[in-house]
């Protein structure tokens, strides 16, 4: 009998733990938990994130995990609301995709202020812009021209000079293939591609950010990469220029969503989203200065000549469709 009563009491105990074990981790009981953050953005994006949540009173009170966007995009496709995280700041047309898999997302509950229309979902926080950069120095040392278009790039006199982002691993290249499929089509396009990725040689980059680097350092003449990059550089001092390329300078955001939990950390996470678009803006435009908000405003010098948008919604699909044509074209 004393044995009987002995397990029953451990059984009980150990139901409750359990219990107690399970509140804590869903956040369900009404008490919030951390808020997670799933985040692609680079160094400069989540440090203007955290500083807004920061002055917001928010220390303490979230987890950042930064990840690849092809990491991020996986899990988000895979996992739906199921996700560890409670906030994402992440490529737009992942968002989306993922939303119209699983509608995982709560609809935002503040007023944005965007100057474009977006699924009430979600809302940017930055942009990227496209463009092709050069070094003058290398340049004038090899006495190459100074391009004016993509097609400029895949001439015979930039061989071995010229690099890019590979779409396999940067969403930059995704800017790169738009504006050539929008130029030139399908079949065109891949001779085109073609072409220039014969040029490009070894100096195909995994990162965005890799071709400015190659040409700041003079390993090649030109690349394609963000625009911003390379305005920032010439303001620098360094022998670099900015082209905005004929066929186009296509943009692609980042946006900041809520991951619907449907518990009190969901209402923390969304009161942390406002503060990112409301507060961060003013360090993030800096970084990254595309005019997305209501009073915004950037210089001259960062309108690009050409903006373009692609045909076609961006979609994981379409990114898919798309890199199935960057590496038929390596053939």
């Amino acid at each position: 009998m004393r044995k009987t009563l002995k397990g029953m009491l451990l059984s009980l105990i150990a139901i409750s733990m359990v219990f107690a074990l399970a509140g804590c981790g869903s956040g369900s009981s009404g008490e919030a938990k951390k808020v997670v953050i799933y985040t692609n953005g680079d160094e400069e994006a989540v440090a203007a994130m955290e500083t807004s949540l920061k002055n917001a009173g928010y220390e303490g009170k979230y987890l950042v995990q930064s990840l690849g966007t092809s990491e991020l995009g996986g899990k988000l496709m895979a996992e739906g609301d199921k996700i560890e995280a409670d906030l994402v700041t992440m490529s737009s047309y992942f968002l989306e995709s993922s939303q119209n898999k699983h509608t995982m997302f709560k609809d935002l509950d503040f007023d944005t202020g965007a100057v474009d229309a977006y699924p009430a979902y979600y809302t940017p926080i930055l942009a990227n812009t496209g463009s092709i950069f050069v070094n003058t120095e290398v340049l004038k040392e090899k006495g190459l021209p100074m391009p004016t278009s993509i097609m400029d790039l895949t001439k015979p006199e930039f061989s071995g000079l010229v690099s890019i982002p590979n779409i396999m691993d940067s969403s930059t290249g995704w800017l790169l293939v738009q504006a050539i499929i929008s130029q030139f089509g399908q079949e065109t396009g891949r001779q085109v591609l073609r072409d220039l990725i014969a040029n490009v040689g070894p100096h195909l980059e995994s990162s965005g950010s890799g071709p400015i680097k190659k040409v700041k350092a003079g390993e090649v003449a030109a690349g394609f990469g963000l625009r911003h990059q390379a305005v920032a550089a010439k303001a620098d001092g360094a022998p670099i220029d900015y082209v905005d390329p004929i066929e186009g300078n296509f943009s692609l955001t980042e946006s900041v969503a809520v991951v619907d939990k449907k518990n009190a950390t969901t209402d923390v996470a969304m009161k942390m989203a406002e503060v990112i678009v409301k507060d961060a803006r003013k360090d993030l435009i800096v970084n990254y200065p595309v005019a997305l908000y209501k009073g915004e405003s950037v210089d001259e010098v960062n309108k690009p000549a050409y903006s373009m948008t692609f045909e076609k919604p961006l979609t994981v699909e379409l990114l898919e469709e798309h890199q199935q044509f960057f590496n038929g074209s390596k053939q």
